[in-house]
């Protein structure tokens, strides 16, 4: 084929995906509440769920656009990094920092029910995630050398350690950032470690059987690794960097082929414009992430990435049944993804 035919083919879908990511925007709703919010969960098209310092919590029942937010009493001093919510009366949240609690409301957040609490400063947790309604897993930093793993197997209204948590290698540990680090989907479990190294660890829920595949995201230091992953049909993302110098880009996205045992990293050719600390799956090919330096989405599987907004944000998440896709970011940030 000559190249000027060659040229007229691809010309036209090249300006098709330049259009369609560049209609890509994130609508600035909420700043009433000055807190760092990392903990965000959709349930759908109308409820989510927001957590963060300061003991605060936020609910929405119109797709983002307004919150109802709470200080839980007793607790102004904590920071809920993470929650996990199944509608809008029943949500699950937990703490990092000491002492490490967890805590459930059935009633919409009228009332808070403690389920665990570690005043040891060992225990600091960093992500949850369910594998349905009932069972659940929170993962935290390693103590004597292995990852803690809290289960639930009763919808949070209890948690125990895991004696079979994945071992961690010395300086290893996850980040609290965007309660993204742990992935359950179907029947398999991922974690992503930073620090020391970066390392993608894996195990089917039902029998805890860990496989350790390195990963080549910049890592050596406290700041450093990885700190997200999503799971699409095909691949799985994972997103990370140095939060310390957000703006460097050597750091941030790897496309692994699906498969337990074939998992092989890529570095995409075109990399998100610096640290990510989190990455949601759309659909199609299409995954979106965020971080301090801004917003990106990859419309061909994390081969390459378009930056499509600069405000800073630690957490984006889409609604588990529907479309929705919200952010939620320091100083009260709230944001609706517009496709």
């Amino acid at each position: 084929m000559k190249l000027k035919t060659i040229i007229c083919a691809v010309l036209p879908a090249l300006l098709f995906i330049g259009t369609t990511v560049k209609a890509q925007s994130i609508k600035l709703v909420q700043q009433e509440r000055r807190t760092s919010m990392r903990g965000l969960s959709v349930v759908d098209d109308n409820i989510a769920w927001v957590s963060g310092s300061g003991g605060n919590v936020a609910i929405s029942n119109d797709g983002g656009k307004t919150w109802a937010w709470q200080q839980l009493k007793g607790y102004e001093k904590f920071d809920f990094r993470d929650i996990e919510a199944f509608s809008a009366k029943e949500a699950v949240i937990m703490s990092s920092g000491t002492p490490a609690v967890i805590l459930k409301t059935t009633d919409g957040g009228a009332t808070w029910q403690e389920k665990y609490r570690k005043t040891d400063s060992a225990y600091f947790l960093d992500a949850m995630d369910f594998a349905n309604k009932k069972h659940g897993f929170i993962m935290g930093d390693p103590i004597n050398g292995k990852f803690l793993l809290l289960e639930t197997k009763d919808g949070g209204e209890t948690w125990n350690e895991m004696a079979n948590a994945p071992a961690a290698l010395k300086g290893e540990a996850a980040f609290a950032a965007s309660g993204t680090c742990l992935r359950i989907t179907g029947s398999l479990m991922a974690i992503v470690t930073g620090g020391s190294n970066s390392r993608l660890l894996m195990s089917p829920v039902g029998k805890m059987v860990w496989v350790a595949k390195p990963l080549p995201l910049t890592n050596g230091s406290q700041s450093m690794g990885a700190f997200s992953l999503a799971t699409g049909k095909n691949q799985t993302i994972v997103v990370g960097g140095n939060y310390a110098k957000d703006a460097r880009t050597d750091s941030v996205a790897y496309l692994l082929p699906e498969g337990t045992a074939a998992y092989q990293s890529n570095i995409p050719v075109t990399g998100p414009t610096g640290f990510q600390s989190s990455v949601e799956y759309l659909k199609d090919d299409i995954f979106i992430s965020t971080g301090t330096p801004g917003s990106c989405i990859t419309t061909n599987s994390g081969r390459s990435w378009i930056k499509i907004d600069d405000k800073s944000y630690n957490v984006c998440r889409k609604a588990k049944k529907g479309t929705l896709v919200l952010f939620a970011g320091d100083r009260g940030k709230i944001g609706i993804y517009t496709p």
